[in-house]
């Protein structure tokens, strides 16, 4: 297997779970330092995934404007349904209207009532979770058959090179920085092998600290970390954050591999502590070992291509510095000999360029910025990776948010920021009903960082595939103008996309919880002789940049040899799949006649989803669609943090809730029937960060807290 093959393989595996967990965002002392996303995009060069194709979108909106009458009775098919007062209200002001439901996957909604049979509705809702499926098996599958192990053989290589530092700097002022090391390592194989044998030196520290991650539920000063050290100010660790969670909590492989990487992705080595620093250096030393680095590029190296680049100084960043002040054969006996070139190596390390996400629990809320940088600027082995939403989220937090007139801070942020400063003029609204907006310095954060992002070009969006997720769920916050369906043109409709984007920004985020940084988700026949002729929801620029990303993660996968045939054919069939729908919906926006092959696709695109839900699942064991029951559609991940008042923000989708749409075909009014995202944000206690396995009791039992009161405008009562 060659070395770019097992880039690769780090590199989907890291994504998936990196692919966002915004878990961290502690809200006491977030502080952003870059001069804005473009930038830290850009802080270190990382390889290219592969090319992102444009699909081309030709629209000229054309649709004639309708209106339901009060009683229906221009609605060709309204017996067809049995639907609530309330429910009819809806469809005569706004022509759709979600209704609750309880069905536990996309494929079910469609298939059963394709055999009604009614007009299907084929929403984005649907073709989005589709990916993350799909996407989510891709990672599961590689992290166990090749990350696992190979995140074994580095961790076995650093204790060895740890150990051996440690014998060579007994004695001088190197020592307790090697024995950290030691510590460090020995953590990191115990949590993916139980049968790793800890030294002596370290055991009692190590046991403490692993007795700390395997409880994962308090917050409390690393015993490892803090070996030595006469910092009284050292930040605790977040230890509720080693709960496995998203596809994580499925199988010993996973959970282990969980730890291990979280371990590896959130201790930080503060450059301001001169021993902790001596630690990185000597971290970078033993991965200067040709062998060794090559298998930490393997896991390390390759997430770039799917969730960016660290947002903490690296190895790479210490390496370069090593070589500009030791000269490129640094060793320890010059490292441990020359203090003046030590002396200039610290003052230059201090130059480096911080994070952007602070994902530390800090205590003090009285920090200046500078403080607040100097604190948390470090080194990590295995760095959590920037994200642009984690980045929006970090600033409208406090510090960099302060209080509103009731004296209250802002601790946590809102999923609703997230489309709000990317454009979506209805999502802030909403953060303005809500006294969101209210905060001191809100809106002129929000303004700045509005503008960052919208200095984000294509190549930006596009250079790893979380950046691709979210890219394609852009044009979905874009208000639509006269020529779309009237189904489509009231703020109803505006805020049914905004719950269809933070479904699937939930998916996201569920399916990269490890990695992406917190800020501190059978084909039968119908009924005969009866109009079941359906609709697509309109949104070619949606189905568009979906294709373009379908098309890159197989490219990508296929030129690193990471991809089977099987699941290279059902990348192709998604892509083509897409684009049909894309087809479709220029069709309608354009007025244009359905062919029967169109009226085909849509009837039977549930048999579509239901494959491609039994193939994302096959390495589970999963053969029959009776499983759905078991492996519902729901899921939840936290977002971001706020330690000292013992809260997380939940972020969830639930059960699949039905949507009726009133439809033009043929110059008639017909009700077509889908299937949404429902969607959920509530705060928890931070010890109890819940899994999906949790949620989804939560759900069974009717424990669920209630859906946002923005969603009232489009969603009945039962």
């Amino acid at each position: 297997m060659n070395r770019r093959l097992f880039i690769f393989q780090g590199l989907l595996a890291v994504f998936l779970i990196a692919l966002v967990s915004l878990t961290g965002c502690s809200s006491l002392i977030g502080t952003l330092n870059t001069k804005g996303v473009v930038a830290q995009s850009e802080k270190v060069n990382v390889p290219v995934f592969a090319a992102y194709e444009d699909v081309p979108v030709s629209i000229k909106p054309a649709v004639v404007p309708y209106k339901v009458n009060p009683d229906l009775s221009n609605i060709t098919n309204r017996s067809m349904f049995q639907i609530s007062d309330q429910a009819k209200d809806m469809l005569v002001k706004n022509s759709f209207a979600v209704v609750p439901n309880d069905y536990r996957e996309f494929f079910e909604l469609y298939e059963t009532e394709r055999y009604e049979p009614v007009p299907l509705f084929i929403t984005t809702d649907s073709i989005l979770h589709n990916y993350h499926l799909f996407f989510d098996h891709l990672l599961r599958t590689i992290e166990t058959d090749k990350l696992a192990s190979e995140l074994k053989v580095l961790n076995k290589a650093m204790l060895e090179q740890s150990r051996n530092q440690y014998d060579t700097l007994k004695g001088t002022g190197w020592e307790n920085a090697a024995k950290r090391n030691t510590g460090f390592f020995a953590v990191g194989s115990k949590l993916s092998d139980n049968a790793a044998v800890v030294p002596e030196v370290i055991k009692k520290e190590a046991a403490e600290e692993l007795k700390l991650i395997n409880e994962h539920n308090t917050m409390a000063i690393s015993p490892v970390m803090s070996m030595g050290n006469g910092d009284e100010n050292i930040p605790k660790e977040d230890y509720s954050q080693y709960t496995p969670r998203g596809h994580y909590e499925k199988s010993d492989i996973l959970r282990n591999y969980f730890r291990n990487m979280m371990w590896y992705g959130r201790i930080t080595f503060c450059l301001k502590n001169e021993d902790e620093l001596k630690s990185a250096v000597l971290a970078a030393l033993a991965l200067s070992d040709d062998q060794i680095r090559l298998g930490w590029e393997k896991i390390y190296q390759s997430t770039g291509y799917f969730a960016g680049q660290s947002d903490d100084i690296s190895y790479y960043q210490i390496r370069e510095l090593l070589e500009k002040v030791y000269g490129p054969n640094a060793n320890l006996r010059e490292l441990t000999g020359n203090k003046e070139k030590w002396k200039a190596f610290m003052k230059a390390v201090l130059e480096l360029k911080g994070p952007s996400i602070n994902s530390i629990p800090l205590e003090s809320v009285n920090q200046t910025a500078e403080e607040r940088e100097k604190e948390i600027k470090g080194f990590r082995f295995m760095g959590q990776r920037f994200t642009v939403d984690a980045y929006i989220l970090q600033r409208l937090v406090y510090p960099e948010v302060k209080d509103n007139r009731r004296g209250k801070m802002r601790v946590l942020p809102k999923g609703m920021d997230i489309p709000a400063v990317l454009g979506s003029k209805q999502a802030y609204n909403i953060l303005q009903s809500e006294d969101e907006t209210q905060y001191r310095y809100y809106e002129e954060k929000f303004e700045r960082i509005k503008a960052e992002t919208e200095g984000m070009d294509k190549n930006t969006w596009t250079q790893n595939l979380y950046n691709g997720w979210l890219y394609s769920l852009l044009p979905m916050l874009q208000e639509k103008t006269q020529g779309y369906p009237s189904f489509m043109l009231n703020q109803a409709w505006a805020r049914k996309e905004i719950n269809a984007f933070l479904g699937s920004w939930t998916e996201l985020k569920h399916d990269t919880i490890l990695y992406a940084k917190p800020v501190y988700a059978e084909a039968g026949g119908g009924g005969d002789n009866i109009d079941d002729r359906g609709y697509v929801e309109p949104n070619p620029y949606v189905f568009a940049r979906l294709a373009s990303l379908v098309k890159m993660t197989s490219k990508g996968l296929q030129e690193a040899n990471l991809i089977d045939d099987r699941d290279k054919e059902n990348l192709r069939r998604m892509e083509e799949m897409t684009l049909t729908l894309k087809n479709i919906a220029e069709k309608e926006i354009n007025n244009l006649q359905l062919t029967g092959e169109d009226y085909d696709f849509i009837r039977f695109y549930g048999a579509n989803l239901e494959h491609f839900w039994l193939e994302a699942l096959r390495d589970e064991g999963i053969d029959h669609r009776s499983a759905i029951y078991d492996k519902p559609a729901a899921l939840i991940a936290d977002i971001a943090n706020y330690p000292e008042g013992g809260s997380i923000l939940e972020e969830a989708t639930g059960h699949i809730f039905d949507i009726y749409v009133v439809v033009p075909v043929e110059g008639k009014l017909r009700i077509c029937k889908g299937g949404v995202y429902s969607y959920y944000e509530f705060t928890w206690p931070i010890n109890d960060r819940l899994t999906d396995t949790k949620w989804h009791k939560m759900l069974e039992t009717g424990a669920n807290p209630p859906l946002p009161l923005w969603t009232n405008m489009f969603i009945t009562t039962r």
